[in-house]
């Protein structure tokens, strides 16, 4: 062969290995699991479930499941026919019941996958919303489908229990469990994602913020602040959260006319109310005023 030919041919054959090379060392390359993955991640789902095997493997179910999720995103809300009534509750778009039945082949085939438990819950909760909002929380989403609020919960505490150190399905089942007006879920939740997050004082104050506001438990909001305050003891924001507790339950106690507990709440919210341009300052003035008006009528 001559010098030229030579040359070109071994041109191609570092081209063609350097192809090989490339190919090989993808992070997809040969492992159809793997594929699926970077197709999900791509958007690509109708390639992504040409790719998987419908067949036991949970971990191919669960992302099947989550292609047809993933599909259902961009496709159409079923309508009633013309005529019809329509359907009570939020139906399931046919991708969606898709997705659900993989999910649901998923944790048969392996009870402790978190995610496939999680997919369940965050799939089914807007429906669960949906019903619980019209009244009807245990109505079927559409096809038999249970989307009750109790199921979602259900469901997320399978997906928090898979994960024993994990936190993305705690945090998903708070969210959830407040939006239904589900307290005592949601303070469930929290004290499992403070037991989880023993050293974050920032997740003691949201706790602390909880129970002052849909928690109706103002002492816990204030023993959540306290603990916080060990590892921020200069945290302004939080003492003025706990200040303007005590000022409202001593507005309260004035009102009643019970002086004396109204006045240890006062010495309590000075304690607390340290930055003097503050509006808790203000009214612990306002209030502090009010009561020795009263004392020297």
């Amino acid at each position: 062969m001559r010098p030229g030919r030579l040359a070109a041919a071994g041109t191609l054959l570092l081209l063609a290995a350097a192809g090989c090379r490339r190919d090989s060392a993808g992070p997809a390359a040969g492992d159809p699991l793997a594929e699926a993955r970077a197709l999900l991640e791509e958007r690509r789902f109708d390639e992504a479930i040409a790719r998987l095997p419908d067949g036991a493997d949970a971990e191919a179910l669960y992302l099947l499941g989550r292609a047809w999720a993933g599909k259902a995103e961009t496709a159409p809300v079923p309508t009633p026919a013309p005529g019809a009534a329509a359907p009570a509750g939020s139906p399931l778009k046919p991708e969606e019941a898709r997705a659900l039945a993989f999910y649901e082949r998923a944790v048969a085939a392996r009870p402790d996958h978190a995610a496939a438990h999680l997919a369940i819950a965050e799939l089914l909760a807007p429906h669960a919303l949906v019903a619980a909002t019209r009244g009807g929380e245990a109505t079927p989403a559409g096809g038999g489908v249970d989307a009750s609020v109790d199921r979602v919960l259900r469901r997320f505490g399978e997906a928090v229990q898979a994960d024993p150190a994990g936190t993305v399905a705690v945090e998903a089942m708070i969210r959830f469990a407040t939006r239904a007006g589900r307290v005592a879920e949601a303070d469930g939740g929290f004290q499992e994602l403070v037991r989880r997050r023993r050293e974050d004082p920032g997740l003691l104050v949201r706790h602390g913020d909880f129970l002052a506001g849909p928690g109706g438990n103002a002492d816990g909001a204030l023993a959540r602040y306290a603990q916080a305050l060990i590892w921020r003891p200069d945290d302004t924001p939080t003492r003025l959260k706990m200040a303007e507790i005590h000022l409202v339950a001593a507005s309260a106690l004035l009102a009643q006319q019970q002086y004396a507990a109204a006045e240890a709440r006062l010495r309590d919210a000075r304690r607390f109310a340290t930055d003097p341009a503050s509006a808790q300052a203000a009214r612990l003035r306002e209030l502090e005023g009010r009561l020795r008006e009263i004392r020297g009528r």
